[in-house]
């Protein structure tokens, strides 16, 4: 049995990386269809925003359907990642500027509901009083996989068509891979259909506060990663020549994002043995920090803003599997998948509204201001992880571990 755990935790873990490198391959490209097609501020905004909305619809009707609960998870993912696979590559035939290109980012986006909350409906099922650092290493994954069209972008020399063909051939070969890994002993029983049911998100009490908290590090989360490339970027040209920047931003926004994946590890052995609102509370007020400060850093020397980047991408996304885990500990076990859509869906709708606003913000106050704004929602998360601690229910959370 063990043997089997963690093949099939690694397997899926694997499979959240490959699969999750659609979410961000057109953004990922921007800089380089700006440069070609002279693609609209709008446009460049919606490659990003799409997906989210098509994230928040396709949680919404998984989650009144009950699909994570109620169907093979492993089956829903592999659906899931060959229509967002053959989405994501249909933009190669398609103007980059053109509306239809929207369309399929709306596609893709609406896909990942078939992904990331069913991942973690997965290692759910695997955990052995360790449910953070299981999450965690999905989350990380998933942190991996959104980070992975970056490096594609620099591999590939800036050329948007090989990230955006790598990224669709790796979400193909996830849906393949996941049909060969395992369900864990603690899969609920299937409810009934009861679209109802997913209201219990917001009605239970603690499960309502750990939305909360969710809440307030997705107000920072998305548009941190949506724009931290542009914000390089834009820094490192007044300093470089405009290719040798676009490079070394491409490698900077990279390990920026990937440096979550080992945060969401490292917070969720410290969240399993410390506690689930302590390690929330203690990376929303660094990353919040960051926020607060990194623009301060435009047009400085590389390393510097470098190092600070590093320190907001690790710490900025290394509570966020502690919310799901968190939502996971504190629901019945045959509902757990609903509500970790739910859950998502909350939060990814929140992030429609700052992946446009950075942008509206530089325009008005410029990059060393503009993420400043983002600064509020951790500290909303704070107040929020402050009361569930408080909640007699906490005593459930990471073993009694508040």
């Amino acid at each position: 049995m063990q043997s089997n755990r963690v093949a099939s935790l690694a397997l899926i873990a694997l499979c959240e990386v490959a699969a999750m490198a659609v979410w961000f391959s057109a953004s990922a490209v921007v800089p380089a269809l700006t440069a070609e097609v002279a693609l609209p501020a709008l446009n460049a905004s919606l490659f990003t925003s799409a997906v989210q909305a098509g994230f928040v619809v396709g949680t919404l009707v998984s989650a009144i359907l009950g699909l994570a609960d109620r169907f093979d998870a492993r089956r829903l993912f592999f659906v899931s990642c060959l229509v967002a696979a053959a989405a994501n590559g249909l933009i190669l035939l398609l103007d980059p500027a053109s509306a239809a290109v929207i369309v399929m980012r709306f596609v893709t986006g609406a896909c990942m509901a078939g992904v990331y909350p069913v991942g973690m409906k997965l290692v759910s099922t695997w955990a052995k009083g360790d449910m953070g650092l299981m999450i965690g290493i999905l989350a990380g994954a998933l942190t991996l996989g959104s980070a992975s069209p970056h490096l594609f972008n620099a591999l590939g020399g800036i050329d948007w068509r090989f990230t955006l063909g790598m990224t669709s051939v790796s979400a193909l070969v996830a849906g393949l891979l996941i049909l060969f890994a395992g369900i864990g002993p603690n899969i609920g029983t299937a409810p009934p259909f009861n679209p109802r049911l997913a209201l219990r998100a917001w009605t239970v009490k603690p499960v309502r506060l750990a939305n909360f908290g969710y809440l307030g590090h997705m107000w920072e989360l998305y548009a941190m990663w949506a724009w931290v490339g542009v914000f390089l970027y834009a820094s490192f040209t007044l300093v470089m020549t405009p290719e040798t920047a676009a490079v070394s931003a491409a490698l900077a926004t990279f390990a920026t994002i990937a440096a979550g994946g080992v945060g969401c590890v490292v917070g969720g052995l410290i969240a399993d043995r410390m506690g689930r609102t302590t390690l929330a509370i203690g990376m929303m007020a660094i990353s919040g920090t960051c926020a607060l400060f990194v623009g301060f850093l435009f047009g400085s020397a590389p390393a510097l803003l470098v190092i600070v980047c590093l320190i907001w991408g690790f710490s900025i996304v290394a509570d966020s599997a502690q919310f799901s885990a968190s939502t996971a500990e504190l629901s019945e076990p045959s509902l757990i998948g609903t509500m970790l859509t739910v859950q998502t869906s909350l939060g990814f709708l929140l992030t429609l509204a700052t992946i446009h606003l950075v942008p509206a913000l530089v325009e008005a106050v410029g990059w060393r201001y503009a993420f400043a704004f983002l600064a509020p929602g951790p500290a909303l998360g704070i107040l929020a992880m402050i009361r569930l601690r408080a909640h007699p229910d906490a005593a459930k959370l990471a073993g009694g571990k508040r």
